[in-house]
């Protein structure tokens, strides 16, 4: 029997692999894998929404503060959950925070709080929650871009990374990112999930070598 040991890579600490343990306890640092569609790729499984994900969003550059926004919001909303949850919710959360609107969610409420824990279709954390409404305030009251602010950090192209086992849970960037944001006054925005908002919108590229999206990235 194969046991797996996930790694929390970006948002997906649900399927990119960091090691195999194989026959006798040897571990192998898990590279990319070729799907059943014959393209290579990085190890995230076959759930076809994370497929999906991987292809056509995960470590493509995004900017603009709305967007920005809405993905350090739902990093946030992931910490200690799948990104599988995460992304099957996306929709609900769109709609549950009116499409991430940073002035709209800054104008929410007491009442919008308690509609918001009501809400099935999304993570029903009072934390974060609140959490996501005291961000898009803290946004609004800068001095700058909140795009510019992130993308500020973004470090210069390194080298592919041959396997889970050569990409970090956070970096000297991600580390400064979430010291900075905390500094403005966001919360729930820590290192790795810093570094997690860093390989998702495209400020690092951590595909891994040979996978078929990080050219297209």
């Amino acid at each position: 029997m194969i046991a797996i040991s996930a790694r929390s890579v970006g948002a997906n600490d649900l399927v990119p692999r960091r090691t195999v343990s194989g026959a006798g306890g040897r571990v192998t640092p898990v590279s990319v894998t070729t799907g059943p569609d014959a393209i290579v790729r990085c190890p995230w499984g076959d759930d076809p929404a994370m497929i999906s994900y991987h292809d056509t969003e995960w470590g493509r550059e995004l900017r603009g503060d709305r967007e920005l926004f809405e993905r350090m919001s739902l990093e946030a909303f992931q910490s200690g959950l799948s990104w599988a949850i995460i992304l099957r919710k996306r929709e609900h959360f769109r709609e549950a925070f009116a499409g991430f609107d940073p002035a709209a969610v800054a104008a929410f409420g007491d009442a919008d709080v308690a509609r918001l824990l009501g809400d099935a279709g999304i993570v029903r954390n009072r934390l974060k929650i609140e959490a996501t409404i005291s961000n898009a305030r803290t946004l609004l009251a800068l001095d700058e871009s909140f795009s510019d602010l992130l993308w500020s950090f973004a470090p210069a192209p390194a080298p592919a990374p041959t396997s889970y086992a050569d990409v970090p849970a956070t970096t000297e960037e991600s580390i400064a990112m979430a010291k900075a944001l905390k500094r403005r006054g966001f919360r729930f925005v820590g290192p790795t999930t810093a570094y997690a908002l860093m390989q998702a919108t495209g400020m690092v590229n951590d595909h891994l070598a040979g996978c078929v999206a990080r050219t297209r990235s």
